[in-house]
């Protein structure tokens, strides 16, 4: 104990609060002070300075989660180190977050811009645990919050993020059920996911929202049973039980022709001529044949019968007993048995579902008979089990066997065990006509136990069995009858009263004496007694009025003062029924039929029996009851539905087209000349091949969009595309000559004054779609061909190798206020994005900063202070501007590397006087720089970046975009990307700045004005993100 009287954490002078004395308090008060102290110290090593020691504080509150302590108390203190800049320390204040973040609803909200900014961490871990944290807070207010998370992490690159979407889907479900659309989508977004990490959890979300949705698994069904078997265990679990549903909606019943044959055997005793129709229809029946995908859910589960998890081994058992041929469900007995040797709570479900198997497939476990005998070490719910399992297993070969162990059985000391080996006995008598005399003597051994519950069962069971055959065991009857007076047990009592009356004419002279006796001691037997007493009573007046009507006038008047309803109700009835009135008594020559009634031996039954309309391994299974949440398992089909619909399409027609596509080279002889390709189509919206016919159509179709096309050249395109033509180069020079010639158009590319040699092609007012060229001798080291390619002309050029980034054909530069006169007081401050790599570092984006001075006095020492930045962002500041004049404009450019991020870059923008704080905050098309690509390098990568890697949209092009060149000039104004030459399509490449990913945009217009924009993007966000700009900018 220190000197201000707290006990010191980690002291080696700390020491054990003492322990209450009796009759005074001081324990009771000790304690809570000695943990208000720790808690004390905990909080001063979380407001430290030092990232030492709030590990060390994070480590100790979640051991204290880890024992079942409360730790809710340390939420305000723990939560201010969610912004911490240690990755360890940010994950342990995570865990304790998804922890209490429920609990302490309000405290969360505070910080909950620090979850979304834990949203955008680099670190995987923290981007997860931020969205789980996000989840757990069930406030109303941050749905549209939670949805845009779950959104934004369904397209991170992480699977581990993807996941944690998945089990944040459910919850938001259930916070708000009219956001079941918009899940939808993002579940439908997921369930395409490759990733077998992803694949569990998105199931999982599939079923808690919509189960209903099978058209969603259409197309992932393949795919979800091959990744089956690396799927993490609960995921399999999952999986497999959605997939056994589904399974009944789209396949056959395997075994639907053993059942018409079945019943065909069975009516065929009648001999009907309806029944001989019946017949000819079945054989009829054409042969069952399984579907390839109905054998590829069976195949690809069998292999989990080895899994070391039993729920999997069970989920697997389940679905073959549902949708497996008969003939095959027994490769799963061995799993099942196996799973024996696991822990009592396991071999209690395995059991409930073996038994529920082996009533309808018998000869599965046969084999394993000696497995289900039963261990003096086995729990009671256990043994019963097994002897329910042993009593459907018997046979006439087996049965001898299986008795045997049940005489062993009833010596044990657990009663209920023994009780229910008898009620078991009887069940195999029951089943087994052949034994019935066998175990009926055996049980009526029993009845000399000395155990009253033993004698008490076997007097039930004997009862029941009786009912089958009771002209021939008058004497069991009789000893029964003898046993009245010994035992005590009411449902014993009552059984025994119940045959001496069912059967009075087989003892006439016992069932009077038997009436005498109970008489005596009605008063004092149990309800369910007493109700026997009367009927016995009644049953002896109609047939032995003479020895039993004064008896039974006694037992009636006893019974009208009964204290319970129900025997002053049935001895009134029974009083009125048996003896006539004058004023009544209409019913009474309809007595005997009523009491003395034939009545059916009863049938003793499984309590399994019928359990499996439940779909087995679920808790309706288990509980006979339907539990919340459980879904019914379909019927079979009648008819086989399309299976169509889970094929997926592999390549597209685009990609078919590359199939029949000339080599880029042609293959004339003479090498140095330039040369057309054959493979040209006039018409680029079909994006499909077609025969000769049809592209002079399409070319003559084409003639007035092109600008004028004469009939001469109309001509010669044929001849162009059956012999190649030669084309001579053009010079440099001639460029003067076709901007002359093209008034609307006079274009000056960037690069006209490059000191490489140029050749370029025009064909006057037409599209050149593709060409194929070769180039034999390459002069001053220049080794690559590049391809400019712009609206109806075709620039050829020659680089060297290294150059992989081109400047774009448009360059529209936007503008951007980055500090406003009056702010700024007299300086104005714009900026834009130059679309060129920084000189000092190619992966930052280049800034063009623009200074105005409106003061009337100079403006000095103009530079670049505090920049405060997300992580892995960076930044080369501008050099300091010493002197801007009055009225002056100066430009300069900086360098910042937006991390592929389109957060804002915050600095502060100083003068000799005065600090402005600015922002620079990216559009996503600027964080791109162009790439040159040829079509088939194009058409390669896209096939590479499918999946979740490609977005899809249709839009209606606006009425300033319905030409080629305003879709191109739109498309490289809203992203930094460039044109891929003689593409079949507007298709765009280019790569973000910081990590090189590819960028690929296409657009496929149509005839009706829309278009299909598809993006393909290794950094889902930025695809994402870029869509939405470019649409907006297509349907202006």
């Amino acid at each position: 104990e220190g000197s201000d009287g707290k006990y010191h954490v980690g002291s080696s002078s700390m020491k054990a609060p003492a322990k209450p004395i009796a009759g005074n308090n001081y324990g009771h008060h000790c304690k809570p002070e000695c943990f208000r102290s720790r808690h004390d110290d905990l909080k001063e090593m979380l407001d430290s300075n030092k990232d030492s020691l709030k590990l060390e504080a994070m480590k100790r509150i979640v051991a204290m989660m880890a024992r079942g302590k409360n730790a809710s108390d340390l939420f305000p203190a723990v939560v201010k180190n969610v912004a911490c800049k240690n990755i360890e320390v940010k994950k342990l204040v995570y865990v304790y977050l998804v922890r209490y973040a429920e609990e302490q609803q309000d405290l969360a909200l505070l910080s909950i811009s620090t979850f979304q900014r834990g949203l955008k961490d680099p670190n995987q871990l923290i981007r997860a645990s931020a969205l789980r944290v996000l989840s757990s807070i069930r406030v109303t207010i941050i749905i549209p919050i939670m949805m845009l998370a779950i959104k934004d992490a369904a397209s991170d690159m992480s699977p581990y993020v993807r996941k944690t979407a998945a089990h944040a889907i459910p919850k938001l479900y259930s916070l708000d059920p009219e956001q079941k659309e918009p899940l939808i989508e993002v579940i439908e977004k997921l369930l395409a996911d490759k990733t077998t990490l992803v694949a569990g959890s998105v199931v999982m979300a599939f079923e808690g929202v919509c189960p209903e949705r099978i058209d969603l698994i259409h197309k992932n069904y393949r795919k979800l049973c091959n990744l089956l078997i690396d799927v993490e265990e609960w995921g399999q679990v999952v999986i497999i039980n959605m997939l056994t549903r589904y399974a009944r909606t789209q396949f056959l019943n395997p075994n639907a022709n053993e059942v018409l044959l079945e019943e065909g055997e069975e009516k065929e005793f009648y001999g009907s001529d309806e029944e001989e129709g019946k017949e000819e229809k079945v054989e009829k029946k054409k042969p069952y044949v399984m579907d390839p995908d109905h054998r590829l859910l069976l195949r690809n589960t069998k292999p989990l019968l080895q899994s070391r998890n039993a729920a999997v081994v069970m989920a697997v058992a389940q679905l073959y007993f549902h949708l497996a041929p008969k003939a095959e469900v027994g490769v799963t007995a061995k799993a099942l048995v196996r799973l024996l040797r696991s822990h009592s709570e396991v071999q209690f479900v395995v059991l409930q579902n073996v038994a529920t198997m082996s009533i309808k497939r018998k000869g599965m476990f046969e084999t394993y008979l000696k497995s289900f005998y039963i261990r003096s070490t086995d729990p009671t719910q256990i043994k019963v089990l097994k002897l329910e399992v042993l009593t459907n297993l018997a046979t006439e070969t087996s049965i001898s066997i299986i008795l045997r162990e049940f005489q062993t059985y009833i010596k044990s000391m657990d009663k209920d065990f023994v009780a229910a080996t008898i009620q078991a006995i009887g069940r195999c008598a029951t089943n087994i006509g052949e034994v019935r005399d066998t175990c009926l003597n055996g049980l009526v051994q029993l009845l000399s136990n000395r155990d009253e519950l033993v004698v008490a069962e076997s007097v039930v069971v004997i009862k029941k069995l009786l009912q089958m055959q009771p002209e021939q065991h008058s004497d069991i009857i009789k000893h029964m009858a003898k046993l009245i007076e010994n035992i005590q047990v009411p449902m014993a009592r009552a059984s025994i009263l119940w045959l001496i009356g069912e059967y009075c004419e087989h003892v006439p002279k016992i069932a009077p004496d038997v009436l005498r006796k109970m008489a005596k001691s009605f008063t004092s037997e149990e309800d369910i007694v007493k109700l026997q007493i009367l009927n016995l009573a009644a049953k002896l007046y109609l047939t032995n009025s003479k020895q039993t009507k004064l008896l039974t006038q006694y037992v009636l008047n006893l019974a009208k003062y009964d204290q319970n309803y129900d025997i002053r109700d049935r001895a009134r009835f029974i009083r009125q029924l048996i003896v006539p009135t004058d004023k009544g008594g209409a019913l009474s020559k309809y007595a005997k039929k009523l009491f003395l009634a034939l009545k059916p031996a009863p049938i003793l039954e499984s309590p399994f029996k019928d359990r499996d309309h439940f779909q087995l391994g679920s808790l309706s299974h288990l509980l006979n009851v339907k539990a919340g949440g459980y879904q019914e398992l379909p019927d079979w089909p009648e008819t086989a539905p399309d299976p169509s619909v889970r094929n997926v399409e592999v390549m597209d027609k685009r990609k078919e087209k590359k199939k029949v596509e000339k080599p880029f080279y042609s293959d004339s002889e003479d090498e140095s000349r330039l040369t057309e390709s054959a493979d040209s189509d006039s018409n680029t919206g079909s994006g499909s091949e077609s025969s000769s016919a049809t592209e002079e159509s399409d070319s003559g179709s084409k003639s007035e969009d092109s600008g004028g096309e004469s009939e001469s050249e109309q001509q010669e395109k044929p001849n162009r595309k059956a012999d190649k033509s030669r084309v001579k180069p053009w010079d440099v020079s001639n460029w003067e000559d076709f901007n002359n010639n093209n008034e609307e158009e006079k274009i000056q590319p960037d690069w006209i004054n490059c000191k490489h040699t140029y050749t370029h092609l025009a064909s006057k007012g037409s599209k050149i779609n593709s060409f194929s060229c070769r180039i034999n001798s390459m002069a001053n080291g220049l080794e690559l061909l590049k391809l400019f390619w712009h609206s109806r002309v075709l620039f050829v050029c020659i680089l060297p190798c290294s150059a992989q980034t081109i400047s774009p054909t448009f360059s529209s530069l936007k503008t951007y206020e980055l500090l406003h006169r009056l702010t700024g007081e007299g300086l104005a401050v714009g900026y834009c994005f130059g679309r060129q790599p920084f000189v000092r570092d190619p992966h930052m984006v280049t800034v063009q900063i623009q200074f105005t001075n409106h003061m009337d006095t100079e403006a000095r020492n103009l530079r670049v202070r505090e920049p405060r930045l997300q992580s892995g962002m960076r930044i080369k500041e501008f050099p300091e501007i010493e002197v801007l004049p009055p009225g002056e404009t100066v430009t300069t450019v900086m360098g910042i590397d937006f991390c592929d991020s389109t957060q804002a870059a915050n600095f502060q923008l100083c003068t000799h006087t005065r600090k402005f704080c600015v922002s620079i905050q990216p559009p996503v098309g600027e964080l791109m720089a162009p790439v040159f690509m040829l079509e088939n390098e194009f058409k390669k990568e896209q096939g590479q970046l499918m999946g979740m890697n490609e977005i899809k949209e249709t839009l209606v092009l606006g009425e300033a975009c319905q030409s080629d060149y305003a879709i191109v000039q739109r498309v490289t104004a809203a992203a930094n990307v460039g044109q891929v030459p003689c593409g079949s399509d507007q298709e765009f490449a280019g790569k973000t700045m910081t990590s090189n990913s590819l960028v690929l945009v296409t657009v496929i217009t149509k005839r009706d004005r829309t278009a299909q924009l598809t993006v393909n993007c290794e950094k889902m966000v930025i695809g994402t993100m870029l869509v939405k700009d470019i649409l907006h900018a297509l349907s202006q």
